[in-house]
């Protein structure tokens, strides 16, 4: 049983606010185009970096002793201390203004944008809206709003008839091996342990295998975004995830042309979508 949820006590943290800064290494940049799949190069002071690399930057760093047993930093601080074992991030929406580059000092203003809780099929959700500002010594190059839901410790919602997977125009496809998603831990500090610890994420949370980060499907939809428009990330993209994509399987990286723009997907080895997203230049 997890402890009452005081949503009046929980929405004092909207509002609340912090800053951080980090440094775009080489080598950062090399070990995200590795795990996006890119060539690793040679980059140098002033080249591109991957377009999502800010989400590997200023990540929080504490104790191990402050750590709680899914390997997330125990509730409070900044994210409001909500009660519900199960985090997870559940989609956003990014603008791309312009690019961060190899040496570049970055800065990352968060703010608590608002805290909802709501009822699904799998029981109480508590959603976390985040805003976040990155800027470069040339401005502002990333505006972004991240959804972080909490959810219980209960089994899946009952399985329903599948829906016929979508038909793509654009598709390449992958393997979702265990090193890639520790590679991605690794450039993102995240020692949320559904990543990474099988006996744990089948034994304690009661997944059939690792879950493969949001983070990463979402930015291998957006390097897929920006390939297929002559290199140009979307002025504004936004995700959602769907249902979680496992270990072990083939996976595949989808896109649709519209007449706004595009409409893009990852699903997984039944062809069935993860995480559906949306760019429009």
């Amino acid at each position: 049983m997890t402890e009452k949820l005081d949503i009046d006590h929980l929405r004092q943290w909207i509002g609340r606010s912090t800053e951080a800064t980090d440094i775009v290494t080489a080598q950062l940049v090399m070990g995200l185009r590795a795990t996006l799949f890119q060539d690793v190069g040679e980059p140098k002071a002033g080249d591109a970096a991957p377009f999502t690399v800010h989400w590997c930057l200023a990540q929080p760093v504490f104790p191990m002793s402050m750590l709680g047993p899914d390997g997330h930093p125990t509730r409070g601080g900044f994210l409001p201390p909500v009660p519900l074992p199960r985090r997870m991030w559940a989609g956003g929406e990014i603008e791309f203004l312009q690019p961060l580059r190899v040496g570049d000092a970055s800065t990352r203003t968060s703010r608590i944008a608002d805290v909802q809780v709501k009822t699904g099929s799998t029981g109480t959700l508590c959603f976390v809206s985040v805003e976040h500002s990155i800027s470069s010594p040339r401005g502002i190059a990333i505006r972004e709003r991240q959804d972080i839901v909490y959810r219980e410790m209960t089994s899946s919602a009952p399985a329903t008839a599948k829906a016929p997977p979508p038909q793509a125009q654009h598709r390449e496809t992958h393997v979702s091996d265990p090193v890639l998603l520790f590679r991605y831990s690794a450039l993102t500090f995240n020692g949320h342990r559904i990543h990474y610890d099988r006996d744990y994420v089948t034994k304690v949370e009661g997944y059939p295998g690792l879950i493969f980060h949001g983070p990463l499907q979402a930015a291998l939809i957006v390097e897929m975004a920006a390939k297929l428009h002559s290199g140009k990330p979307p002025k504004k993209f936004t995700y959602r995830g769907v249902q979680p994509l496992f270990e072990g399987t083939e996976f595949s990286i989808n896109a649709n042309e519209t007449e706004a723009g595009m409409e893009l997907w990852t699903a997984n080895a039944e062809g069935q979508p993860t995480m559906k997203g949306t760019a429009v230049w």
